[in-house]
């Protein structure tokens, strides 16, 4: 008999594709947008003061499913999370975050493997080099400095066969300071959205908000170039 595990894995990047195409086809991207946010945040906002814990699941649900599909709403429910459920929204978002893009990852390694590597076929080259080097200080780098898209970053080391557990723990670190970020941004979007109005995105690419992910980043890559310096030196 087919054990529970190898059944949900055989059925998962069927689950994956009916859920993107859903997506677009309902006109997803209209309905997740910040205009629509806007329109209807007060009565989001009274909703989650009346039923907090069902709003909160309900956002991780979302949020799960977005990271897994791959779709292009990661930023609005994060800031859409930050304003609407506070600061709890930080430790919700760090744990969907990472549970979503495992889903892809394992997803990434059963029947969607062929179809995944020629959509992400000009990263996989220039990623795969740093992964097989040192996979755990590479993730957590690139986790900081998005230099590649999230779910980019979610397939390739599913690929050069990282396993799931370091993955899970450098993905759940690795998004912790640009969570807490864009949170603290978002608490202050509150009395924006509460008018109606759509926040200024802007702020988002100043100095003071990418500098600090950006040396986090170098820090995370010191490590591994440590190591490969001393190897080069005992070779010589």
């Amino acid at each position: 008999m087919t054990s529970s595990p190898i059944r949900i894995k055989a059925f998962l990047p069927l689950l994956l594709i009916v859920g993107l195409v859903s997506f677009f086809l309902f006109g997803g991207q209209q309905f997740f947008s910040f205009t629509t946010l806007a329109l209807h945040y007060g009565d989001l906002k009274a909703f989650v003061a009346q039923h907090y814990g069902l709003a909160a699941g309900l956002f991780c649900l979302v949020y799960v499913a977005s990271v897994a599909l791959s779709l292009p709403i990661a930023l609005l429910l994060t800031l859409a999370g930050g304003a609407l459920l506070g600061w709890a929204a930080i430790v919700l978002i760090i744990l969907s975050a990472t549970a979503g893009a495992s889903i892809l990852f394992i997803a990434a390694r059963t029947l969607l493997s062929a179809f995944l590597r020629k959509r992400i076929g000009k990263f996989l080259s220039a990623l795969e080099d740093g992964f097989r080097k040192d996979s755990f200080s590479y993730l957590l780098a690139l986790r900081l400095i998005p230099v590649a898209p999230f779910w980019v970053v979610n397939i390739v080391p599913a690929f050069v066969g990282m396993a799931l557990g370091p993955f899970a723990l450098a993905t759940g670190i690795g998004i912790i300071p640009g969570t807490v970020v864009y949170v603290s941004l978002a608490r202050g979007f509150d009395i924006v959205l509460a008018r109606g109005e759509v926040p200024d995105l802007a702020t988002l690419t100043q100095w003071s908000v990418v500098g600090p992910l950006i040396a986090l980043g170098v820090l995370a890559l010191i490590p591994p170039v440590w190591r490969r310096l001393q190897v080069r030196r005992k070779n010589t």
